[in-house]
């Protein structure tokens, strides 16, 4: 059911507001242009007269469980369960533009409506109850989807929500003023709830784009062009030389093959039909220019052009590194370029034919529909009134990876073939066209005084834009293929640690591959410079880690959160004495404590939930390896809509952010990814899990957080500085491999012979 068909039908209250203009990006932002408005108003909550309970919200559930929060959200202002409440999330023609699933701003920010709308809703039930039943509204009450109260005057009252809502048609206009219920009596928001979206998970019901069936639907492989993961230059959209169509047209359940400028796709009956012909079609592609080498990205993002960028400049930091009297420190860290690494290849079904008054249908497992659909009308020239996004579950995300391009992939071959076309992308393809997490550069200087106060801190991050347009748009050339540059390396830029001289700066600078936003974005490797420079300095005037950082933080919340972690893991202050690094010993114990607050969207941002890591490891001083076998992660996320969702969203967010600090980095063979499968990609096991310990900041009444991305923030320093307090050695440029650490310890002269440990 549609917005025209709810705000049509009777026996229906709806609270609504009505479109307006979508916001453009701030300057220097990445983001859609698209000025589409609905002629139909957004719903954001419905209560039928067939018992349902109805709740719209623009933002999709990426495996963060927002649906369970968001209906705990209605479910708390309308008196019922949360499992009373059907959620509605990210279908374009359904739910309100509410912009892109990014920043975890869903509970912080996007929520707000949908709570007011449902406070609303429940006036608008008592005034209708009162005005039946005779009993003042402040004397009924509310409770499981019914109204009841009795008075002197007056015989018990009961009735239900369907019940007051039959034959009605009513529209409330939204209004962000409606008094809503004090957290101290809160009933279903705070409290623990079951997923509702696992249960269709575990007994295999369609929840996922890749099980998406339409009746006669085909199937369709695409075959890209030779230079994989590349998106700006001459020759984007402009390679192809010749592409034989007889070289597959003998094998069974062959379609079509489509060919629009550098886009190839092979449509078939069956996917292993579509699958073999894509591998046998015979393809000429140009010479393909020599690209600049990746070999060393780090040297790479260094030596290209940028343009410096002013972030914040407090006191005289140059007059404080010239005095003789301080103790002087200079790091430069390096990010690797990094996957989604999303476990299963993107999938798209599309519809392109001319049915429902022309419309078009894209089963999507994107993070952002509104902007999808924008894109999609670009690309095939319609007007986005014309397309509806059903959005569905993805196999991982967390940023963009492939699943807004097999979207394009999957609407160019339905259009061409006049049926429905389900693309699934191969592994090769996913892994190498995916838009990665960009690499990124940080220099920092900082001086202190010889008893351990930092007195300056000057501070210089270098990121390349993470642009990324919808791939199809680029190869049939709807898209220019130039490189753009956008203001996306300031997330987190200024420090927590504060000192009275500081200086911050961004140099924005092209893409250097193709490349978007990711977990984190560019807060992550920022904090991770922020972070292991504080542990750095600190240990170079003799001061404990911990003591150096609570001495530096004017957040009383931060120092909060930060106290409790070290409480529940038993910090203890970290020994001078560096005869430890010096032994015999083959295995080498450590812990590192590290601090952020995830800042994000344009600088200066504002903030999400403030987090910290204690982790606990072991360093093989052979092989180099290192075993996490502890973390203590902590997060203050202000009130909690479901503790166990944030409890949930800390772990998915420790085993992701271990696995790209301790493995994962994208190689570059020839200027172009190289890392094809899983095995060129290797990730974090599930025998490579350490033991974790949640704490999580009683703070309900507070505002909400975002939770989905901050407690990874704090995760690569304080393995980093774990890894220093275990060998005495820095490493300052993850993932932390074995081959990596294996250097730094030779380096330093720590590494143990094997001979000398063998068994």
């Amino acid at each position: 059911m549609n917005r025209s068909e709810l705000l049509a039908r009777d026996g229906c209250l709806v609270v609504v507001r009505q479109p307006v203009t979508p916001v453009k990006p701030a300057p220097g932002q990445p983001g859609s242009h698209s000025t589409f408005v609905p002629d139909v108003a957004e719903v954001f909550v419905a209560i039928l007269d067939d018992g349902r309970i109805l709740g719209f919200n623009g933002h999709v559930d990426l495996g963060t469980g927002i649906r369970t929060s968001l209906a705990q959200i209605v479910a708390e202002e309308l008196d019922v369960l949360a499992h009373d409440v059907q959620m509605r999330l990210g279908h374009t023609a359904v739910t309100p533009n509410q912009g892109p699933t990014i920043a975890s701003a869903t509970i912080q920010i996007s929520a707000v409506p949908l709570r007011c709308a449902a406070a609303q809703a429940k006036r608008e039930l008592l005034a209708i109850a009162s005005k039946r039943s005779g009993i003042d509204a402040d004397r009924l009450h509310c409770g499981a989807g019914e109204i009841f109260g009795t008075t002197a005057q007056v015989e018990a009252f009961r009735t239900t929500f369907a019940e007051l809502v039959r034959g009605r048609k009513i529209a409330l206009a939204l209004d962000l003023d409606t008094p809503v219920k004090d957290p101290a009596t809160y009933r279903v928001v705070g409290k623990s709830s079951r997923r509702v979206d696992l249960p269709a998970k575990a007994t295999g019901e369609l929840t996922f784009v890749h099980d998406v069936r339409v009746p006669g639907m085909l199937h369709a492989r695409v075959v890209r062009p030779p230079y994989s993961g590349i998106d700006a230059g001459a020759f984007v959209g402009n390679l192809l030389a010749s592409v034989d169509k007889d070289s597959v047209a003998h094998l069974p359940g062959v379609r079509a093959v489509v060919v629009i400028g550098d886009f190839i796709g092979v449509v078939a009956t069956r996917e292993e039909q579509a699958i073999r012909a894509a591998q046998a079609l015979r393809v000429t592609w140009k010479p393909l220019p020599a690209l600049p080498s990746m070999d060393d990205t780090a040297a790479a993002i260094s030596a290209a052009g940028a343009v410096r960028r002013p972030l914040l400049s407090e006191g005289d930091v140059d007059a404080v590194f010239a005095r003789d009297d301080v103790v002087v420190l200079e790091r430069t860290y390096a990010w690797p370029y990094q996957m989604h690494g999303s476990i299963g290849p993107s999938c798209a079904v599309a519809d392109y034919r001319a049915r429902d008054a022309g419309r078009i249908t894209v089963w999507s497992g994107t993070q952002n529909p509104v902007s999808l659909r924008c894109d999609l009308a670009q690309l095939i020239a319609r007007e986005e009134a014309d397309i509806d996004i059903v959005r569905m579950e993805a196999s991982g995300c967390y940023g963009r990876n492939c699943a807004d391009d097999v979207c394009g992939d999957a609407l160019l071959l339905s259009r061409a073939v006049g049926a429905p076309v389900r693309v699934q992308l191969s592994r090769a393809d996913e892994h190498l066209w995916e838009p990665k997490g960009t690499g990124q550069v940080m220099t920092v200087r900082g001086a202190a005084t010889h008893d351990g106060e930092l007195l300056a801190y000057d501070f210089a991050t270098r990121y390349p834009s993470n642009d990324a347009p919808m791939l199809a748009s680029l190869l049939i050339g709807v898209v220019s293929p130039q490189a753009r540059v956008f203001e996306m390396g300031d997330r987190t830029a200024v420090s927590p640690y504060v000192s009275a001289h500081r200086r911050f700066v961004c140099d924005d600078m092209p893409p250097l591959v193709r490349a978007s936003w990711f977990r984190g974005v560019s807060a992550l490797p920022n904090s991770f410079a922020h972070d292991a420079f504080a542990d750095e300095i600190a240990w170079s005037t003799g001061i404990d880690p911990l003591a150096f950082k609570l001495r530096h933080l004017d957040d009383a919340r931060a120092v909060e959160l930060l106290e409790a972690v070290a409480a529940r893991a038993g910090w203890t202050p970290r020994s001078q004495d560096v005869s430890r690094w010096d032994g015999d010993a083959r295995f080498a114990r450590g812990r590192g404590v590290s601090y952020a607050r995830y800042v994000h969207s344009r600088f200066p941002g504002f903030g999400a939930a403030w987090s910290a890591w204690i982790a606990d490891v072991v360093v093989d001083r052979v092989t180099g390896e290192v075993r996490v076998e502890r973390v203590t992660v902590g997060q203050d996320t202000g009130t909690m809509v479901n503790p166990d969702g944030v409890r949930h969203q800390l772990h998915g967010n420790v085993v992701q952010v271990l696995s790209r600090s301790l493995k994962e980095r994208v190689r570059f063979v020839d200027g172009r990814p190289a890392s094809r499968e899983w095995g060129g990609y290797p990730i974090l096991t599930f025998a490579e899990l350490p033991q974790l310990d949640v704490v999580l900041m009683p703070r309900q009444g507070e505002a909400p957080m975002g939770a989905g991305e901050s407690a990874s923030v704090p995760g690569p320093a304080a393995l980093a500085n774990a890894i220093f307090d275990a060998t005495g050695v820095r490493i300052v440029a993850p993932p932390f491999t074995p081959e990596t650490v294996r250097d730094a310890l030779a380096r330093a002269g720590r590494l143990l012979p094997v001979a000398a440990h063998a068994a």
